[in-house]
């Protein structure tokens, strides 16, 4: 399912018209992606957790030549499912 798909489903179950479910779903979007970038986590209960992990710098080797190349530390962001979003997939 691509955001266009995820958009009509969200306005075909809600009742919305497709233009107010696309500011919904972009209004969702946006509220984690800031919470994220702010260093935050965002708990949804029973559909998972949302958060940041920090990756350390490390060492790695170019494919193609052999050669070691740095890896700088960063940012990531995890998901970890809820309890009723792993029972309802594993039905």
């Amino acid at each position: 399912m691509n955001k266009n798909e995820f958009i009509t489903s969200v306005a075909d179950t809600s009742g919305l018209s497709k233009s107010n479910a696309s500011v919904a779903v972009d209004s969702v979007l946006d509220a984690i992606t800031t919470t994220l970038a702010a260093g935050g986590e965002v708990r949804l209960i029973g559909f998972g957790t949302f958060s940041v992990a920090n990756r350390a710098a490390s060492v790695g080797r170019n494919p193609r030549t052999g050669e070691k190349i740095q890896i700088n530390a960063s940012k990531r962001p995890k998901f970890k499912a809820g309890k009723a979003l792993k029972d309802a997939v594993n039905k």
